[in-house]
């Protein structure tokens, strides 16, 4: 199973920026479509942007416009560029295959990485 690990979080004012990363070894990474997913305080977890491993990107609505993803092969790694954060994008945030992705059920769900923004 790959394990990813997510770093990055931290505590910010609202309209500040921060840059997630997602490092996770192993062949399937390469290949895979990848998320950046979140759970709230109460909430739901859910997807807020993927990459395909063309680098198509899509993104919810709640953070289109704000949030880029991207992902870099050659370092394993899958990035999630936040800016003009609000309040209600506190939440813990946790990298893994997009849902419809065959690869998903070789992966387990990492710690997550804490963001937190206050008004």
């Amino acid at each position: 199973q790959v394990q990813p690990v997510e770093s990055g979080g931290g505590s910010v004012q609202a309209g500040g920026s921060l840059r997630l990363s997602c490092v996770a070894s192993g062949a399937f990474f390469k290949i895979a479509a990848m998320g950046w997913y979140r759970q709230g305080p109460g909430k739901e977890r859910e997807l807020v942007a993927s990459i395909g491993n063309s680098n198509s990107t899509n993104y919810a609505d709640s953070v289109k416009g704000r949030f880029a993803i991207s992902r870099d092969n050659a370092k394993n790694t899958v990035y999630l560029q936040m800016n003009s954060l609000k309040p209600e994008d506190t939440a813990v945030y946790y990298c893994n295959p997009r849902p419809d992705s065959a690869y998903r059920q070789y992966f387990n769900w990492g710690h997550g990485t804490q963001v937190t923004v206050s008004s």
